[in-house]
């Protein structure tokens, strides 16, 4: 698992670098992702926040989740992750990219969804015809197997999905 500390400070130096600005859509992990990142000096001229939205009502009144999505599929799922990443970046009209993270570590989980995470990126562009943002969506079974570690495996994940997704825009642009 790659080090969340190191991630951290290589993302905050490429936003420097790239002169982005990022926010986050955080449940599962309840502000750990952002908490990460903020710990990199100069960090605030990159980091926008991050809204902790544990509940699917908080998801849907905050950053415009369908009811409909987190009623079926539900709160952990790809199209709910992709809608908190696009919703939170909505709001954040100063952020270009934004991540969010949405899913069960325990305990009482139902089987299915144990220790499984949904990550969401989003990207705003600008064109001829105005804004665009663009939506990605991974789904991640957690190596841990109890809450605390898995917050920080699902974390680490957040912090390298953006990285590389970050990176890969930058060197093909």
């Amino acid at each position: 698992m790659a080090n969340r500390s190191t991630d951290a400070r290589r993302l905050a130096d490429l936003l420097k670098q790239a002169e982005l600005k990022v926010v986050f859509a955080e449940s599962c992990t309840g502000g750990l992702v952002a908490a990460s990142l903020a710990k990199v000096p100069g960090i605030s001229d990159y980091l926008c926040g991050s809204a902790v939205t544990y509940r699917s009502d908080t998801k849907h009144r905050w950053l415009g989740v369908s009811s409909e999505k987190l009623t079926r599929p539900g709160p952990v799922s790809a199209i709910v992750a992709g809608e908190m990443a696009a919703g939170v970046l909505a709001m954040t009209p100063e952020a270009d990219w934004s991540a969010s993270v949405t899913g069960h570590l325990g305990p009482h989980a139902p089987k299915r969804l144990d220790g499984l995470v949904y990550i969401g990126i989003a990207r705003r562009t600008h064109d001829h015809s105005g804004s665009v943002v663009t939506v990605t969506a991974s789904r991640h079974v957690l190596a841990a197997e109890s809450r605390a570690p898995r917050q920080r495996e699902a974390a680490a994940l957040v912090l390298r999905r953006l990285l590389d997704a970050i990176n890969s825009w930058y060197e093909n642009r």
